[in-house]
């Protein structure tokens, strides 16, 4: 018996013992994490700093001002490119325009070989969709899709809209749509990609729904005249738009309990559709909003780090425990959001090609810029180019030709900047603002330097200033090497390769090459 009560002690210590460890040794082992959700919202043109949380009054974007709030507002992250499809590609494959071939071009192919976080996360467990604009425009179904790069198509519902220049897409609709097909057990991607503030925008709508002028800040490359200040308000409206279809998304991730473990990126693809800002490597080209929050990132702080879109591709790859794949040029801010710690970027790269069909033989623009706190400096790779387009045809006797019905496509020339009631302005106004008009339209030098701490709307060029002599010699070193380490074609002999891709957008009476959606062989 007495035996018997020793073994049972035994027994019992064992037990005791081995409950123990097990409970030790499940401390130390950490629970899987859940992943979290992600909803990215990107804009349609629009320029820092225009919303509410930047200290802006005309720009009701309470929506924004929360994402912002709640987590980073970032003062200096910029996009790629200063046009929507190159800008997009470069985001969905953390490469720069130059290293995408056709995607590097407005409106052309995206070479399927060039992969897409948004697949990677697929690939790892996310249930992805979009609504609204995804990559485009351009043609991804001939270049090997089976699907637009970002993903599947949630478009189907359309709403009543206050304006005419807002799109019927429901967004919102679309999203539940979207959410209401999610697997319960699978985290998502969601890319809502408003239409706005994508012009075109009807004409005083912005004062007519309560916008009041006295809020109104324009840059000062814009004339302020009535006609622009109206245009500008008309803007400010469809942000506003953008901005309340977010909230809504905001709301129902919160009634469907999924607001806590999402993560929610708000930012735009390229600056606003005025002249010297979209399609320009200006500061309102390519320096646009980000606000970014969510389970982990460090909330309510700003953050004056230099941050390029391309950093967002291993930034989502790191979030969903994707693996990167090869190619990215990008850095993960993912150190940054969680603990404050610094990004490592010292500058920023940006560069443009084609962006409409507006010039002769459906050539582009060439330019890469480099970006510091202070400077940005501008290589123009062909100066003896319009930068915005060629200007409207003169006849022999001085009279305006756009009558003819031979330059009927051309309208008022300067085709790659948007029309609009301000860029019909500044052209029948000219000769009243010419420094305006000369930054907005004429032709510009092979260098430009700005400093953007005393000259943010990018007035003055100090190119050829002796005393920064210095500065732009160093930067345009870094740019160059940085180009050439990239394997950028416009720093090698086949530079004119970008001017052979194929655009599948409108096609203008310009003389030479004018082929839609076909390459241009002399510059293959």
């Amino acid at each position: 018996m007495k035996n018997k009560n020793l073994y049972t002690v035994y027994i019992a210590a064992c037990l005791l013992l081995s409950a123990l460890f097990f409970s030790f040794q499940t401390k130390l082992v950490k629970k899987p994490q859940k992943k979290p959700n992600i909803l990215f919202a990107i804009a349609d043109d629009q320029s820092f700093p225009h919303a509410g949380a930047y200290g802006s009054k005309l720009f009701q974007t309470p929506a924004f001002d929360q994402v912002a709030s709640e987590g980073v507002l970032f003062m200096n992250a910029f996009v790629v490119a200063p046009q929507c499809s190159p800008s997009r590609a470069a985001l969905l494959t953390g490469r720069n325009i130059w290293q995408l071939e056709e995607a590097g071009t407005h409106s052309s192919y995206f070479p399927k070989k060039f992969p897409v976080f948004t697949d990677a996360l697929e690939n790892v467990g996310y249930f992805r969709g979009y609504t609204g604009k995804p990559w485009g425009p351009g043609n991804w179904k001939d270049s090997g899709w089976k699907q637009n790069p970002v993903g599947p198509e949630y478009n189907k519902i359309n709403r009543k809209v206050p304006t005419t220049g807002i799109h019927k897409t429901d967004y919102v609709a679309n999203f539940k749509a979207f959410l209401a097909e999610k697997p319960a057990d699978q985290p998502f991607f969601f890319w809502f990609g408003s239409f706005e503030p994508h012009r075109e925008y009807e004409y005083g709508t912005g004062k007519n729904h309560g916008l009041s002028e006295k809020d109104l800040k324009l840059p000062a490359f814009l004339p302020n005249n009535d006609t622009i200040r109206q245009d500008f308000m008309d803007y400010a409206l469809e942000i506003g738009w953008f901005d309340q279809q977010l909230a809504m998304m905001l709301q129902i991730l919160k009634d469907a309990g999924e607001y806590e473990n999402t993560i929610i990126v708000v930012t735009a693809d390229n600056g606003m559709p005025f002249p010297y800002a979209k399609a320009n490597l200006q500061e309102f080209g390519t320096h646009v909003p980000l606000a970014i929050s969510g389970p982990g990132i460090k909330g309510k702080r700003v953050s004056n780090d230099l941050i390029s879109m391309v950093d967002l591709t291993p930034t989502f790859l790191e979030l969903g425990g994707a693996p990167k794949y090869n190619g990215l040029i990008g850095k993960s801010i993912l150190p940054l959001l969680r603990s404050e710690k610094p990004a490592s970027r010292k500058y920023v790269l940006t560069g443009r090609e084609r962006h409409t069909h507006a010039r002769p033989d459906n050539l582009g623009y060439p330019a890469r810029a480099i970006r510091t706190h202070q400077y940005l400096y501008i290589k123009n790779f062909k100066p003896e180019l319009w930068p915005q387009g060629d200007p409207r045809p003169v006849k022999t006797d001085n009279s305006v030709a756009g009558k003819d019905s031979e330059y009927k496509e051309i309208g008022f020339g300067y085709e790659d900047i948007d029309d609009s009631p301000s860029k019909a302005s500044m052209l029948f106004n000219q000769k009243e603002i010419p420094h305006l008009f000369q930054i907005g339209f004429e032709k510009r030098p092979s260098e430009e330097l700005y400093d953007i701490i005393t000259d943010p709307f990018c007035l003055k060029n100090l190119a050829h200033n002796a005393s920064f002599k210095g500065i732009k010699s160093e930067l345009s070193k870094i740019l160059m090497s940085e180009l050439v380490k990239q394997g950028d074609p416009r720093t090698g002999a086949h530079g004119n390769v970008f001017d052979s891709y194929p655009r599948f957008g409108k096609m203008r009476n310009f003389g030479g090459f004018k082929q839609q959606g076909a390459y241009n062989e002399a510059f293959k």
